[in-house]
C-alpha cells in the first residue's frame, strides 16, 4: 500500500494543494511497517491534476490537514483514499499512527 503525505519545510502541509514536496511511503500491509519512503518535489498545484498524478504513482491513500472538496471528489474517482483534518506534523508518524488505527484528526481546515 503507497500513502502520499504533502509536506512543506519537512511538516504535514497545512493545505494539501500548495505543499512543496509529497512523502510517498510505501506500507507492508502485514508487519504495518514503513518498507520505503521518497520525498519528490511537487508538481505544483493545477485543478485536477494532483489526483490523477498521484494514482499513476500508485497511491492509495493519501493523508492530509485539509483538502477542497472538489480534490476530495477527485481522489475517489481515482479510487485514492482521503484523510483530513490530520494534526500531526511528522509525515513519517501520521502514517505509522493511520496504520496502528490511532491517527488523530480534527477539522478539515481547508474551505474551499
Amino acid at each position: 500500500m503507497r500513502f502520499a503525505v504533502p509536506v512543506t519545510e519537512a511538516k504535514v502541509a497545512d493545505h494539501f494543494g500548495h505543499c512543496t514536496h509529497f512523502a510517498l511511503f510505501d506500507v507492508d500491509e502485514a508487519t504495518k511497517a514503513i518498507v520505503k519512503k521518497e520525498v519528490i518535489p511537487s508538481p505544483g498545484h493545477q485543478p485536477g491534476f494532483l489526483p490523477a498524478w498521484l494514482a499513476e504513482e500508485g497511491v492509495s491513500v493519501v493523508i492530509a490537514s485539509g483538502m477542497g472538496s472538489r480534490a476530495r471528489a477527485l481522489f475517489e474517482e481515482n479510487r485514492i483514499k482521503v484523510v483530513v483534518g490530520v494534526l500531526g506534523v511528522d509525515p513519517e508518524k501520521v502514517v505509522l499512527d493511520y496504520i496502528k488505527g490511532e491517527l488523530a484528526t480534527g477539522d478539515n481546515i481547508c474551505d474551499h
